[in-house]
């Protein structure tokens, strides 16, 4: 009698732990699917979600492609200051730049892998739907990396102005149309620090 018990105890616990497996089983299966394609379990699907591809949209995906290159291209103007500006504010400003924009292109770089987005190839050249985006040519580029003193000065804001304008361009669409909310928090802090640094430089070449 003692010995049918403990068979029967014996049977009811491995049923109950049949069916926590079951259970278990059926949650991490849900967890799968809501992560994507990023394999994720169910303990990360929630903060795998905030960066995966359900929450971001096509302008925002033009807007991290976009921005990429137009940054790296800000950093390569701003790595000519130090060697070539007689201003010490025209360094400032660079050294400014540079330090605003290193970690942007690798938020931006961060979320286009976490949506199976492309990353732009170092080098690669940002041509928008609507225009160059105030990029530099290759001639600007060339022309600005021969000048010193004053006249490196001068062209460096200038040609900063025209890319600055296009930045901004760029970042109030995304602000417009994108839906993932860290683009769209970048692109209200380009629109703000971008805009001061125009007047800034519009200052000091006199033309406010």
């Amino acid at each position: 009698m003692i010995r049918k018990r403990s068979l029967i105890r014996r049977g009811a616990a491995v049923a109950v732990a049949g069916t926590a497996a079951l259970v278990l089983a059926a949650c991490g299966g849900s967890g799968d699917s809501t992560a994507g394609h990023n394999g994720h379990t169910a303990t990360s699907a929630s903060a795998s979600a905030s960066a995966s591809q359900g929450q971001h949209n096509a302008a925002d995906t033009a807007f991290a492609q976009g921005m990429i290159p137009h940054h790296r291209q800000a950093v390569e103007m701003a790595d000519l200051a130090p060697s070539r500006a007689e201003s010490a504010e025209v360094k400032k400003l660079a050294e400014q730049i540079k330090k605003a924009q290193d970690p942007e292109i690798k938020a931006l770089s961060g979320w286009l892998t976490s949506w199976g987005e492309e990353v732009p190839a170092e080098g690669a050249m940002y041509h928008s739907a609507h225009g160059a985006g105030g990029m530099m040519t290759a001639e600007e580029m060339d022309q600005l990396e021969k000048a010193s003193g004053s006249a490196f000065d001068t062209a460096f804001m200038e040609l900063m102005i025209k890319h600055h304008e296009g930045a901004v361009a760029m970042a109030k669409t995304e602000k417009a149309e994108g839906a993932f909310p860290g683009a769209k928090k970048m692109a209200d802090a380009i629109i703000t620090s971008q805009t001061t640094e125009i007047t800034q430089m519009n200052d000091l070449l006199g033309k406010s």
